[in-house]
Protein backbone atom coordinates (compact mmCIF):
# COMPACT_ATOMS: atom_id res chain seq x y z
CA UNK A 1 0.00 0.00 0.00
CA UNK A 2 1.40 3.40 -0.99
CA UNK A 3 0.47 5.61 1.94
CA UNK A 4 2.40 8.41 0.22
CA UNK A 5 -0.41 8.65 -2.36
CA UNK A 6 -3.75 8.94 -0.64
CA UNK A 7 -6.26 10.84 -2.76
CA UNK A 8 -9.15 12.44 -0.88
CA UNK A 9 -12.20 12.99 -3.08
CA UNK A 10 -15.26 14.89 -1.85
CA UNK A 11 -18.47 14.93 -3.86
CA UNK A 12 -21.76 16.68 -3.22
CA UNK A 13 -25.22 16.69 -4.71
CA UNK A 14 -24.81 18.06 -8.27
CA UNK A 15 -28.14 19.86 -7.95
CA UNK A 16 -27.27 21.68 -4.73
CA UNK A 17 -23.85 22.96 -5.79
CA UNK A 18 -23.10 23.89 -2.18
CA UNK A 19 -19.53 22.63 -1.90
CA UNK A 20 -16.51 24.93 -1.89
CA UNK A 21 -13.01 25.15 -0.43
CA UNK A 22 -14.16 27.25 2.51
CA UNK A 23 -16.80 24.72 3.52
CA UNK A 24 -14.32 21.87 3.12
CA UNK A 25 -11.78 23.63 5.32
CA UNK A 26 -14.41 24.26 8.00
CA UNK A 27 -15.48 20.60 8.07
CA UNK A 28 -12.05 18.99 8.17
CA UNK A 29 -10.21 19.18 11.45
CA UNK A 30 -6.38 19.34 11.51
CA UNK A 31 -4.79 15.95 10.91
CA UNK A 32 -2.34 14.83 13.61
CA UNK A 33 -0.50 12.36 11.35
CA UNK A 34 -0.84 13.80 7.87
CA UNK A 35 -1.11 16.97 5.88
CA UNK A 36 -2.97 17.70 2.68
CA UNK A 37 -2.38 19.61 -0.51
CA UNK A 38 -4.60 22.45 -1.68
CA UNK A 39 -8.01 21.28 -2.85
CA UNK A 40 -8.40 20.94 -6.62
CA UNK A 41 -11.78 21.83 -8.12
CA UNK A 42 -13.08 18.95 -10.25
CA UNK A 43 -16.51 20.51 -10.72
CA UNK A 44 -17.49 23.86 -9.29
CA UNK A 45 -19.82 23.44 -6.35
CA UNK A 46 -19.88 19.65 -6.24
CA UNK A 47 -16.52 17.86 -6.55
CA UNK A 48 -13.01 18.43 -5.17
CA UNK A 49 -9.93 16.36 -4.48
CA UNK A 50 -6.56 16.70 -2.81
CA UNK A 51 -3.53 14.63 -1.94
CA UNK A 52 -2.98 13.58 1.66
CA UNK A 53 0.65 12.91 2.58
CA UNK A 54 1.47 11.11 5.85
CA UNK A 55 4.20 12.57 7.97
CA UNK A 56 7.12 10.26 8.62
CA UNK A 57 6.74 10.42 12.38
CA UNK A 58 8.13 7.71 14.61
CA UNK A 59 5.47 5.19 15.50
CA UNK A 60 3.03 6.28 12.79
CA UNK A 61 1.71 3.20 10.99
CA UNK A 62 -0.30 3.18 7.75
CA UNK A 63 -3.27 1.94 9.77
CA UNK A 64 -2.86 4.83 12.18
CA UNK A 65 -2.82 7.33 9.34
CA UNK A 66 -5.99 5.87 7.80
CA UNK A 67 -7.69 5.78 11.19
CA UNK A 68 -6.92 9.46 11.72
CA UNK A 69 -8.22 10.31 8.24
CA UNK A 70 -11.45 8.44 8.96
CA UNK A 71 -11.92 10.29 12.27
CA UNK A 72 -10.84 13.78 11.27
CA UNK A 73 -11.77 13.92 7.58
CA UNK A 74 -14.19 11.33 6.25
CA UNK A 75 -16.67 11.15 9.13
CA UNK A 76 -17.24 14.94 9.38
CA UNK A 77 -17.73 15.20 5.61
CA UNK A 78 -20.23 12.33 5.48
CA UNK A 79 -22.13 13.66 8.48
CA UNK A 80 -22.44 16.98 6.63
CA UNK A 81 -24.12 15.25 3.67
CA UNK A 82 -21.21 14.77 1.28
CA UNK A 83 -19.66 11.68 -0.29
CA UNK A 84 -16.03 11.31 0.77
CA UNK A 85 -13.49 8.66 -0.15
CA UNK A 86 -9.80 7.97 0.28
CA UNK A 87 -8.28 6.24 -2.72
CA UNK A 88 -5.01 4.41 -2.10
CA UNK A 89 -3.55 4.48 -5.59
CA UNK A 90 -0.73 5.88 -7.63
CA UNK A 91 -1.50 8.33 -10.41
CA UNK A 92 -0.84 5.77 -13.15
CA UNK A 93 -3.62 3.48 -11.90
CA UNK A 94 -6.16 6.09 -10.83
CA UNK A 95 -7.86 6.27 -14.24
CA UNK A 96 -9.24 2.81 -14.87
CA UNK A 97 -8.98 0.81 -18.08
CA UNK A 98 -12.05 -1.38 -17.48
CA UNK A 99 -15.58 -0.53 -16.33
CA UNK A 100 -17.90 -3.32 -15.18
CA UNK A 101 -21.32 -1.95 -14.27
CA UNK A 102 -24.48 -3.41 -12.82
CA UNK A 103 -27.56 -2.22 -14.70
CA UNK A 104 -30.69 -1.99 -12.55
CA UNK A 105 -30.77 0.84 -9.98
CA UNK A 106 -27.26 1.69 -11.20
CA UNK A 107 -27.04 2.45 -14.93
CA UNK A 108 -30.84 2.69 -15.14
CA UNK A 109 -33.17 3.94 -12.43
CA UNK A 110 -35.54 0.96 -12.45
CA UNK A 111 -35.65 -2.68 -11.28
CA UNK A 112 -37.22 -4.27 -14.34
CA UNK A 113 -38.86 -7.21 -12.57
CA UNK A 114 -40.59 -4.71 -10.29
CA UNK A 115 -41.87 -2.87 -13.36
CA UNK A 116 -43.12 -6.12 -14.90
CA UNK A 117 -44.82 -6.90 -11.60
CA UNK A 118 -46.57 -3.56 -11.80
CA UNK A 119 -48.06 -4.48 -15.18
CA UNK A 120 -49.58 -7.68 -13.79
CA UNK A 121 -50.74 -6.28 -10.46
CA UNK A 122 -47.99 -7.97 -8.41
CA UNK A 123 -45.58 -5.10 -7.91
CA UNK A 124 -45.65 -5.12 -4.11
CA UNK A 125 -44.85 -8.81 -3.70
CA UNK A 126 -42.13 -8.74 -6.38
CA UNK A 127 -40.66 -5.50 -4.99
CA UNK A 128 -40.40 -7.07 -1.55
CA UNK A 129 -38.52 -10.10 -2.90
CA UNK A 130 -36.23 -7.82 -4.94
CA UNK A 131 -35.40 -5.67 -1.91
CA UNK A 132 -34.63 -8.67 0.28
CA UNK A 133 -32.37 -10.17 -2.37
CA UNK A 134 -30.49 -6.91 -2.90
CA UNK A 135 -29.99 -6.60 0.87
CA UNK A 136 -28.56 -10.12 0.89
CA UNK A 137 -31.34 -11.52 3.07
CA UNK A 138 -32.30 -14.25 0.59
CA UNK A 139 -30.40 -16.12 -2.10
CA UNK A 140 -30.31 -14.22 -5.41
CA UNK A 141 -30.99 -17.28 -7.57
CA UNK A 142 -33.93 -18.32 -5.40
CA UNK A 143 -35.34 -14.78 -5.53
CA UNK A 144 -34.95 -14.56 -9.31
CA UNK A 145 -36.60 -17.93 -9.89
CA UNK A 146 -39.51 -17.05 -7.60
CA UNK A 147 -40.17 -13.70 -9.26
CA UNK A 148 -39.85 -14.94 -12.84
CA UNK A 149 -42.32 -17.75 -12.14
CA UNK A 150 -44.98 -15.08 -11.53
CA UNK A 151 -44.60 -13.97 -15.16
CA UNK A 152 -45.54 -17.35 -16.64
CA UNK A 153 -48.00 -17.08 -19.53
CA UNK A 154 -47.46 -13.38 -20.21
CA UNK A 155 -47.24 -12.30 -23.84
CA UNK A 156 -43.60 -11.48 -24.67
CA UNK A 157 -44.79 -8.16 -26.08
CA UNK A 158 -45.02 -6.92 -22.50
CA UNK A 159 -41.21 -6.67 -22.53
CA UNK A 160 -41.33 -3.96 -25.19
CA UNK A 161 -44.07 -2.19 -23.26
CA UNK A 162 -42.17 -2.17 -19.98
CA UNK A 163 -38.97 -1.03 -21.75
CA UNK A 164 -40.67 2.32 -22.34
CA UNK A 165 -40.45 2.94 -18.58
CA UNK A 166 -36.66 2.82 -18.54
CA UNK A 167 -34.87 6.02 -17.57
CA UNK A 168 -31.10 6.36 -17.61
CA UNK A 169 -29.40 7.17 -14.31
CA UNK A 170 -28.02 10.73 -14.31
CA UNK A 171 -24.34 10.65 -15.19
CA UNK A 172 -24.41 7.23 -16.88
CA UNK A 173 -23.95 8.62 -20.39
CA UNK A 174 -21.01 10.77 -19.32
CA UNK A 175 -19.44 7.88 -17.41
CA UNK A 176 -19.41 5.46 -20.34
CA UNK A 177 -18.58 8.04 -23.02
CA UNK A 178 -15.70 9.57 -21.06
CA UNK A 179 -14.12 6.28 -20.06
CA UNK A 180 -14.38 4.92 -23.62
CA UNK A 181 -12.87 8.12 -25.03
CA UNK A 182 -9.92 7.55 -22.71
CA UNK A 183 -9.38 3.97 -23.83
CA UNK A 184 -11.41 2.01 -21.29
CA UNK A 185 -13.39 -1.14 -22.09
CA UNK A 186 -16.94 -0.91 -20.75
CA UNK A 187 -19.11 -3.91 -19.86
CA UNK A 188 -22.70 -4.05 -18.61
CA UNK A 189 -23.11 -7.11 -16.38
CA UNK A 190 -26.55 -7.64 -14.86
CA UNK A 191 -28.55 -10.18 -12.91
CA UNK A 192 -31.48 -8.96 -15.01
CA UNK A 193 -32.32 -9.95 -18.55
CA UNK A 194 -30.56 -9.72 -21.90
CA UNK A 195 -33.69 -8.26 -23.51
CA UNK A 196 -33.00 -5.11 -21.47
CA UNK A 197 -29.18 -5.12 -21.27
CA UNK A 198 -28.95 -5.35 -25.06
CA UNK A 199 -30.96 -2.14 -25.45
CA UNK A 200 -29.10 -0.24 -22.75
CA UNK A 201 -25.67 -1.40 -23.94
CA UNK A 202 -26.44 -0.22 -27.46
CA UNK A 203 -27.95 3.05 -26.25
CA UNK A 204 -24.97 4.01 -24.06
CA UNK A 205 -22.14 2.44 -26.06
CA UNK A 206 -21.05 -0.40 -23.77
CA UNK A 207 -18.59 -2.75 -25.47
CA UNK A 208 -20.42 -5.84 -24.24
CA UNK A 209 -23.32 -6.92 -22.08
CA UNK A 210 -24.05 -10.05 -20.08
CA UNK A 211 -27.26 -11.01 -18.27
CA UNK A 212 -29.82 -13.77 -17.80
CA UNK A 213 -31.98 -15.05 -20.65
CA UNK A 214 -35.72 -15.00 -20.04
CA UNK A 215 -37.20 -18.11 -21.62
CA UNK A 216 -39.84 -17.39 -24.28
CA UNK A 217 -41.72 -20.10 -26.19
CA UNK A 218 -44.32 -19.40 -28.89
CA UNK A 219 -44.36 -15.73 -27.96
CA UNK A 220 -45.09 -16.40 -24.28
CA UNK A 221 -42.90 -16.00 -21.19
CA UNK A 222 -42.59 -19.49 -19.69
CA UNK A 223 -41.73 -18.34 -16.17
CA UNK A 224 -38.22 -19.78 -16.34
CA UNK A 225 -34.69 -18.46 -16.84
CA UNK A 226 -32.19 -20.26 -19.04
CA UNK A 227 -29.34 -21.82 -17.04
CA UNK A 228 -26.81 -20.95 -15.79
CA UNK A 229 -28.20 -18.04 -13.79
CA UNK A 230 -25.96 -14.98 -13.66
CA UNK A 231 -25.52 -13.88 -10.07
CA UNK A 232 -22.78 -12.85 -7.66
CA UNK A 233 -20.16 -15.40 -8.74
CA UNK A 234 -20.82 -14.85 -12.45
CA UNK A 235 -20.34 -11.10 -12.05
CA UNK A 236 -16.97 -11.68 -10.41
CA UNK A 237 -16.04 -14.16 -13.14
CA UNK A 238 -16.99 -11.60 -15.79
CA UNK A 239 -14.73 -9.00 -14.19
CA UNK A 240 -11.80 -11.41 -14.02
CA UNK A 241 -12.34 -12.53 -17.62
CA UNK A 242 -12.55 -9.00 -18.97
CA UNK A 243 -9.40 -7.70 -17.26
CA UNK A 244 -7.52 -10.77 -18.50
CA UNK A 245 -8.75 -10.20 -22.06
CA UNK A 246 -7.77 -6.54 -21.85
CA UNK A 247 -4.31 -7.41 -20.56
CA UNK A 248 -4.61 -5.45 -17.32
CA UNK A 249 -4.88 -6.31 -13.64
CA UNK A 250 -7.91 -5.95 -11.41
CA UNK A 251 -6.30 -2.80 -10.01
CA UNK A 252 -7.09 -1.19 -13.37
CA UNK A 253 -10.81 -2.03 -13.10
CA UNK A 254 -13.73 0.01 -11.84
CA UNK A 255 -16.83 -1.91 -10.76
CA UNK A 256 -20.10 -0.30 -9.71
CA UNK A 257 -23.31 -1.71 -8.29
CA UNK A 258 -25.91 -1.37 -5.56
CA UNK A 259 -26.85 -4.86 -4.36
CA UNK A 260 -25.48 -7.78 -2.38
CA UNK A 261 -24.85 -9.74 -5.58
CA UNK A 262 -22.39 -7.01 -6.63
CA UNK A 263 -20.21 -7.31 -3.52
CA UNK A 264 -17.77 -9.88 -4.89
CA UNK A 265 -16.84 -7.87 -7.97
CA UNK A 266 -16.77 -4.61 -6.00
CA UNK A 267 -14.34 -6.14 -3.52
CA UNK A 268 -11.90 -7.32 -6.20
CA UNK A 269 -11.87 -4.25 -8.47
CA UNK A 270 -9.17 -1.64 -8.00
CA UNK A 271 -12.02 0.81 -7.45
CA UNK A 272 -15.29 -0.73 -6.26
CA UNK A 273 -18.15 1.75 -5.95
CA UNK A 274 -21.33 1.10 -4.01
CA UNK A 275 -23.73 3.46 -5.78
CA UNK A 276 -26.84 4.48 -3.82
CA UNK A 277 -26.52 1.04 -2.35
CA UNK A 278 -28.27 -1.04 0.27
CA UNK A 279 -26.96 -0.57 3.87
CA UNK A 280 -25.16 -3.92 4.00
CA UNK A 281 -23.37 -3.13 0.75
CA UNK A 282 -22.40 0.37 1.88
CA UNK A 283 -20.99 -0.94 5.15
CA UNK A 284 -18.95 -3.64 3.43
CA UNK A 285 -17.49 -1.28 0.84
CA UNK A 286 -16.60 1.36 3.43
CA UNK A 287 -14.30 -1.26 4.97
CA UNK A 288 -12.74 -2.18 1.62
CA UNK A 289 -9.32 -0.59 0.83
CA UNK A 290 -10.34 0.05 -2.79
CA UNK A 291 -13.93 0.98 -2.05
CA UNK A 292 -16.00 4.13 -2.30
CA UNK A 293 -19.63 4.83 -1.46
CA UNK A 294 -21.62 7.32 -3.53
CA UNK A 295 -24.94 8.35 -2.00
CA UNK A 296 -25.34 12.03 -2.87
CA UNK A 297 -23.60 12.31 -6.25
CA UNK A 298 -24.73 10.93 -9.60
CA UNK A 299 -22.68 8.60 -11.80
CA UNK A 300 -20.32 11.40 -12.86
CA UNK A 301 -18.96 10.94 -9.33
CA UNK A 302 -17.19 7.82 -10.62
CA UNK A 303 -15.25 10.01 -13.02
CA UNK A 304 -14.30 12.47 -10.28
CA UNK A 305 -13.07 9.55 -8.18
CA UNK A 306 -10.69 8.82 -11.06
CA UNK A 307 -9.47 12.42 -11.14
CA UNK A 308 -11.37 13.64 -14.19
CA UNK A 309 -12.50 17.27 -14.19
CA UNK A 310 -15.87 18.54 -15.44
CA UNK A 311 -14.29 19.90 -18.61
CA UNK A 312 -13.04 16.42 -19.54
CA UNK A 313 -16.46 14.76 -19.34
CA UNK A 314 -18.16 13.60 -22.55
CA UNK A 315 -20.77 14.53 -23.51
CA UNK A 316 -20.64 17.78 -21.58
CA UNK A 317 -24.18 18.67 -20.51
Amino acid sequence: MKTSELHLVVIGDPLRLDLNEQKLASLIRPLPTAHRSKFRELKQGSAYDCLISPWNEAGTSPEGVLGAIEQYVLSPLREAGFDAAILQTDTAHRRKKVLVADMESTIIEQEMLDELGDLIGKRKVIEDITARAMRGEIDFQQALTERVAMLAGLDAGVLDEVSKRITIMPGARELVATMKANGAYCALVSGGFTVFTERIAQMLGFDEHQANTLEIVDGKITGSVTSPILGRDAKLAALNRIVAEQGVGTDSALAVGDGANDLAMLGVAGLGVAFRAKPRVREAILKSPGGAVITHGDLTALLYLQGYTWGELLPVA
